[in-house]
């Protein structure tokens, strides 16, 4: 079961990276392919999601959000106080301890394991995710450089960045759709699955290529910390929120499993954008993403 479903998703990635370190591909093929899944397969598929029957997932995201932000919450005390880093690489480790790869890894991984069913419980979270996060982390890097700064400026820039994010806007489109109660014409819905289906085989490839550019020479103990915050503690606080919920079976299982996707490269960005420990956040990338392994498959074992 384990090798069945992880097998070809990691070893996608693991083609990835030998292709790009290999130079079988060019940068411009990969920002090509890359385009492709998140402008255009990825949108199609998960707008597909959004407008089918099964669209839901209201409690597996509040469980999910519960956990997440909590988590960021430790983690950005825990670096400014323990670790001692600035307000600002605090802020960036925060993030990389509760900001997953719902995308890349996360939709295969969750299709692989539920099929349609378990995307639509995982829609909420998708349509949330950077919304919620990335706006925080902002606004805590904002803080940090100028502690002046009025939460307007902060916020509206990056509320229309991840508005205008196509990952984002196809989830918010197609829960839109299906409230006002459009129809999607069956024409219409066959083209979404075929172009939806080459978006998460793309998507991992794509991941594996862009692993080349991380680093864990530096900071790997920061980075390892962050690691086991996001890989372990923050999977085990959305368990127990989901079970305070109420939530079982396929739902409390998407719940913890997206919680325990590696963490991903918007954090990364984020913080090579404020110049707040870029480095660390780099290597959790590339750290999380290699241990993701070895916990997502013991997930897998006590949740399915």
């Amino acid at each position: 079961m384990l090798l069945h479903v992880l097998g070809p998703i990691f070893a996608l990635i693991g083609l990835g990276y030998l292709f790009a370190r290999r130079r079988w591909v060019s940068e411009e093929g990969l920002r090509g392919l890359n385009d492709f899944a998140f402008k255009l397969a990825m949108p199609a598929l998960l707008f597909a999601g959004a407008t089918s029957p099964h669209s839901g997932g209201g409690v597996v995201a509040v469980a999910f959000f519960a956990g997440c932000l909590t988590t960021y919450g430790l983690a950005l005390l825990l670096g400014w106080r323990l670790l001692r880093l600035r307000l600002s690489e605090a802020g960036s480790f925060a993030l990389n301890c509760s900001f997953g790869n719902t995308n890349m890894i996360g939709i295969p991984v969750i299709l692989a394991v539920f099929g349609q069913s378990g995307l639509a419980l995982l829609l909420g979270i998708l349509a949330l995710h950077s919304l919620i996060l990335l706006p925080l982390a902002t606004v805590v890097a904002e803080l940090a450089h100028s502690s002046q700064a009025s939460m307007t400026r902060i916020l509206k820039p990056t509320l229309l960045a991840v508005l205008r994010n196509p990952i984002v806007l196809a989830v918010l489109l197609g829960l839109l759709v299906t409230l006002a109660g459009i129809p999607v014409p069956a024409t219409a819905r066959r083209f979404l699955d075929l172009v939806g289906q080459a978006g998460p085989p793309v998507a991992l490839f794509t991941l594996g290529a862009s692993l080349l550019s991380f680093n864990a020479r530096r900071d790997w103990p920061e980075a390892l910390m962050g690691c086991g915050l996001k890989l372990a503690f923050m999977p085990g606080l959305v368990w127990g929120a989901g079970l305070a919920l109420g939530l079982g079976g396929e739902a409390l299982a998407v719940a913890v499993l997206t919680a325990a996707m590696p963490t991903g490269a918007n954090a990364f960005f984020l913080a090579r954008r404020y110049m707040s420990g870029a480095e660390r956040s780099g290597a959790t990338v590339l750290i999380a993403t290699l241990l993701s392994t070895v916990t997502l498959s013991a997930l897998l074992l006590l949740l399915t």
